[in-house]
């Protein structure tokens, strides 16, 4: 069963993705997300209605990790909706209190929910049955009114939970995105203010090559139409440095015996590292 869940959230964040290249305005891509999301809930319910569950351990997987996908871009978009519906008109500042205050809105959902929050970031596993099974409710585990009102077959108690944790991330990013873009705009009014500091490549230059040839690989810039050549000399320009031969530096970093992307998994390392030492949640 949940392969053929998998493939439908598949199906759909193609869809999605699609609306986001195609639809500037976010209000009526997120009208048009909406409606692609609830008829992919309607499917999903469908499949849970028309196949039982192997296993205990299925239906954990499920409610835990699969449904919460699709159930979370759908609070997503509809979140995103209503706030900027309810934008006000008006100048920066005033934008940015408003968003601001959708901030605090997050912050108070984790505040509630902390007990909840804590378990599922660290991954815990011992009361999964309880909180991902249907019918194993538990007045004591701190149950959203909503849940007495949902469909028992297709929740359980705490499924909705998740989805609400990963769709505020989802709505954090979104803010955050939109101050910083208030901030620019702000900073473009003030005779397009220089940064105060001037950034230097101290790293090695196979590693900025290596860098240079993933981002190049990966289409990073202008949809990915653009020569290494372009890149090569913009980083270049940038930090000030002489990349010399570069197309030599790849073919010798392509014949290493081991750890061929150093660098990269390096990078991929580290970040790891801080995300799982990380105190600030929100």
């Amino acid at each position: 069963m949940n392969s053929k869940a998998s493939n439908l959230i598949i199906n759909l964040n193609e869809q999605l993705n699609f609306i986001d290249l195609e639809i500037d305005n976010i209000i009526t891509k997120s009208e048009k997300a909406v409606d692609i999301i609830l008829k992919s809930m309607t499917n999903l319910k469908k499949i849970v209605q028309k196949n039982k569950f192997k296993s205990d351990s299925e239906e954990i997987l499920f409610f835990k990790e699969i449904k919460p996908q699709l159930t979370s871009k759908l609070i997503y978009y509809n979140m995103i909706y209503k706030i900027e519906m309810k934008r006000p008109n008006g100048g920066n500042r005033i934008l940015k209190k408003y968003y601001h205050n959708e901030l605090s809105k997050l912050k108070s959902f984790f505040d509630n929910e902390l007990e909840f929050y804590q378990y599922y970031r660290s991954g815990s596993i011992y009361l999964d049955y309880k909180y991902f099974q249907r019918g194993k409710f538990d007045i004591k585990l701190a149950l959203d009114s909503y849940y007495f009102e949902a469909d028992t077959s297709f929740s359980t108690s705490h499924d909705f939970k998740v989805a609400r944790i990963l769709a505020n991330d989802l709505i954090q990013l979104y803010l955050e995105n939109q101050l910083v873009m208030i901030e620019n705009k702000d900073g473009f009014e003030k005779s397009q203010r220089k940064p105060n500091i001037k950034l230097m490549w101290t790293g090695s230059k196979v590693a900025l090559t290596e860098l240079l040839y993933a981002l190049h690989s990966e289409g990073t810039f202008n949809n990915g139409a653009v020569d290494l050549k372009d890149i090569a000399e913009y980083f270049e320009q940038i930090f000030e440095i002489d990349l010399g031969q570069y197309r030599r530096a790849f073919l010798e970093i392509r014949a290493r015996k081991s750890d061929r992307t150093k660098f990269i998994s390096s990078l991929n390392e580290t970040l790891l590292k801080r995300m799982d030492n990380a105190d600030d949640i929100i």
